[in-house]
């Protein structure tokens, strides 16, 4: 069993604990088994929805192309992350819904209100527990959140579906672009190196969606996304390693 002392700087000891190994192999057991009972729902009632199980396998695996991407910017942050929570709870931050900026922020003003910075001077491993409950409060959050909103945007979809059905099949649409929209234009007056990536995947996935389209090639268009990642990836390494990536 391990024993926080408070005037310890030694934050590997109990930021790997046992228990903390076990709470977050609970929570990525809890998503494994979400994750299995939606396929098999998906997959049972793809017939009502008027798909094939070729085109749900086909979703299936364009979804978890998409999430290439996501999920490698998901891992930088995560090495980011390591030295300052250990990984238990880094395991368990990525596992769940939420923001790293937003939590490891939450976790910066806990430690400065006992007088130490995150990863610096002061450190210990109490405040190590003061900064982790208060990112682990900020997580519990977005998950209340959307447990209590969701049913309530639920309500309002439908409606809104009774209302105007065709507008159902618009505002999420709408809503998905403006989204990536939103993320787009804070990225762009980075530096060139942003500009770079986001023109050169918005060439890249045009590129791609207009062969799969010519040539009849449908896994392409599952693999459009992924493929643009990487071309914005090369065009932001190459303008930065040319000397062009400040602002």
């Amino acid at each position: 069993m391990v024993v926080a002392q408070a005037n310890s700087t030694d934050i590997g000891i109990i930021a790997n604990a046992p228990l903390l190994w076990v709470l977050a192999a609970a929570v990525f057991a809890v998503i494994l088994i979400q994750s299995a009972i939606y396929m098999l729902a998906v997959k049972r009632n793809a017939q009502a929805a008027d798909m094939s199980q070729a085109e749900v396998n086909a979703s299936f695996r364009a979804g978890g192309v998409a999430a290439i991407g996501p999920s490698l910017a998901v891992v930088l942050v995560s090495v980011a992350l390591l030295p300052l929570f250990g990984t238990p709870p880094v395991l368990v931050r990525i596992g769940l819904i939420g923001s790293a900026a937003t939590e490891t922020a939450s976790a910066s003003l806990a430690a400065g209100t006992m007088g130490a910075e995150l990863g610096g001077e002061g450190y210990t491993q109490a405040v190590f527990v003061v900064a982790l409950m208060a990112m682990s409060l900020s997580g519990a959050m977005w998950q209340i959140s959307t447990l209590v909103l969701t049913p309530l945007l639920g309500k309002g979809s439908d409606a809104l579906s009774r209302v105007n059905p065709a507008l159902m099949s618009i505002v999420p649409a709408a809503a998905l672009l403006a989204a990536f929209a939103a993320l787009t234009i804070t990225e762009i007056p980075k530096s060139l190196a942003h500009i770079a990536a986001v023109v050169a995947s918005a060439i890249v996935m045009a590129i791609c969606l207009v062969l799969a389209r010519v040539l009849s090639q449908a896994w392409l268009r599952e693999w459009a996304l992924g493929i643009a990642i990487v071309g914005g990836l090369i065009a932001a390494y190459a303008v930065h390693h040319a000397g062009f990536g400040a602002a």
